[in-house]
């Protein structure tokens, strides 16, 4: 476990300690949440809709053994050890900046629009056949949850893999810039919060943002058949760039991709003879694997070692999972996240799977379109094939659009469609599903279908 004394952490944030009686006190771990705190934990008041300063006594009770205070020094608690620093968020990023250099391991970024977290998981597996590896963990890959998951590392990580999310401009700059990664990897230009930027091109603009921070001889990893970033990185070194993909044109491409229902395997141009096995479903998780083989190869680990991790990495919960549900049949669980793109993607994985029973789809809305919104999910319709489906699921205001584009195509026995009342949709899909079907869940996190999925289960 690591350890950090007061005088290190006040070093690394430019703060002043107070109750200097108290400055042996060792801290090994971060906390937000005044109710979730322990010995050794350093309690970090951060402002947001709350004032994290007014839950400091909470703090205290639950354990903390020190904090961040960047409020009056008058407002802070007596006799208990606290490091005044001029903005709490600030002062994380720049302690978790100074721990990441003492550490010094070799750092991946990973950001896109779809596939970060495969893709993380994905290098983590790969690089872990040479290194000491630490990952994401969850959804934590913001300006706080970055910075939370590099003071979560082992002092012995010898390779970190770090996932940089957004929701604005200049967010994945600051996250580049605080980890300066070895390598930055861009897994694809999607619509995700598109409601924000406006267009791809502005997706695009802000995921090149990654390499803002990139190290000096850094390499930068995108997919070589997307026009938007072929445009993005015409004027960088030809030695900082690798692409992936499937046209042929890529410095690194698949080939003979075969999709089953829970594997799908493919070969490569650097090494043909070699067949690559991932343990999950859908052609459009070979490119999350191009990009953690390229990785791979950056740090020295050969393509047949890359393989070898490849067919046994575990994904993160919630993402293409295949779960036991009741009645004998199986689901399909995507409702960690969604766009248009990665929706469609999976439709048309589900649409060819083959099975004895009963193709069931369950599709909530796609949030963060803005404008964009009607549009889109009308796009998510035309990728419908009422030939392969069986009963088709919609939830939410937006899964109106699909449903009035796609419901002549469907016997009105088999397309449902439900408002916002998740009770009368489980209660439907439970009379609905029999042993041996299988059933697709899939839609953005904020509409909570991993509550029906938790009703589905055996």
């Amino acid at each position: 476990m690591t350890k950090w004394t007061l005088n290190e952490i006040a070093e690394a944030t430019d703060g002043v300690i107070y109750d200097a009686e108290n400055q042996g006190v060792s801290i090994s771990n971060i906390s937000f949440d005044s109710r979730n705190l322990s010995e050794g934990s350093l309690f970090v008041p951060l402002i947001a809709e709350r004032n994290g300063h007014e839950y400091i006594d909470s703090a205290i009770q639950n354990g903390a053994s020190a904090a961040f205070w960047s409020e009056d020094i008058e407002k802070a608690p007596k006799n208990f050890p606290i490091i005044q620093v001029k903005d709490t968020l600030q002062a994380l990023q720049q302690f978790a900046k100074w721990y990441l250099k003492k550490v010094n391991p070799k750092v991946v970024g990973i950001t896109g629009s779809n596939g970060k977290t495969t893709t993380k998981d994905m290098t983590d597996a790969v690089l872990s056949a040479k290194y000491k590896t630490h990952k994401t963990v969850g959804n934590f890959n913001n300006h706080i949850g970055l910075p939370y998951t590099i003071l979560e590392m082992p002092a012995d990580t010898e390779a970190i893999i770090l996932e940089m999310g957004m929701s604005q401009a200049d967010e994945i700059r600051v996250l580049s810039i605080l980890a300066e990664p070895n390598v930055a990897v861009i897994t694809m230009i999607g619509e995700s919060h598109i409601e924000f930027f406006g267009s791809r091109n502005g997706i695009a603009d802000a995921k090149m943002e990654i390499i803002d921070g990139l190290k000096p001889d850094g390499v930068l990893i995108y997919p070589g058949e997307e026009p938007l970033l072929v445009e993005r990185t015409a004027g960088l070194p030809k030695e900082s760039i690798r692409t992936f993909g499937r046209t042929g044109k890529e410095k690194l491409y698949a080939t003979d991709i075969e999709v089953k229902s829970r594997s799908t395997s493919f070969s490569i141009n650097l090494k043909p003879e070699l067949t690559i096995t991932l343990p999950i479903p859908g052609e459009y998780n070979v490119q999350n694997a191009l990009a953690a083989i390229l990785v791979g190869i950056e740090f020295g680990i050969s393509i047949e070692a890359s393989a070898e991790k490849l067919e046994q990495f575990q994904l993160t919960k919630n993402r293409l999972e295949w779960i036991e549900g009741f009645n004998g049949a199986q689901l399909l669980n995507d409702a960690y996240n969604a766009s248009p793109s990665s929706m469609k993607a999976v439709l048309n994985y589900f649409s060819s799977i083959e099975t004895t029973g009963a193709k069931i789809v369950v599709l909530g809305d796609i949030l963060e379109l803005g404008q964009l919104s009607e549009e889109l999910h009308r796009s998510v319709a035309a990728s419908i094939d009422a030939n392969s489906i069986d009963h088709l699921v919609l939830y939410g205001e937006k899964m109106g659009i699909v449903y009035e584009e796609v419901k002549d195509s469907f016997n009105p026995e088999k397309i449902r469609h439900f408002l916002n009342d998740k009770k009368p949709m489980v209660d439907y899909l439970r009379k609905t599903i029999q042993s041996k079907d299988v059933v697709l869940l899939k839609s953005s996190l904020g509409t909570n279908i991993l509550e029906v999925v938790e009703k589905l289960k055996k």
